[in-house]
């Protein structure tokens, strides 16, 4: 398997590049939205890495 890398926004822009059809599976699944999260969480700039959904 490949080596494993916190969830970057280039990624995330990839993924969502690749969730444009509305009914791909990336689409249909909300990896996209899941993947931005990420990306956010673990920007020092944007995000925090905490859960602000707790507070």
């Amino acid at each position: 398997m490949g080596r494993s890398a916190p969830m970057d926004h280039e990624s995330a822009d990839r993924i969502a590049d690749a969730a444009e059809p509305p009914d791909s599976a990336t689409a249909t699944s909300g990896f996209d939205d899941h993947a931005q999260d990420a990306a956010d969480r673990n920007d020092p700039v944007t995000g925090d890495g905490e859960d602000d959904e707790d507070f």
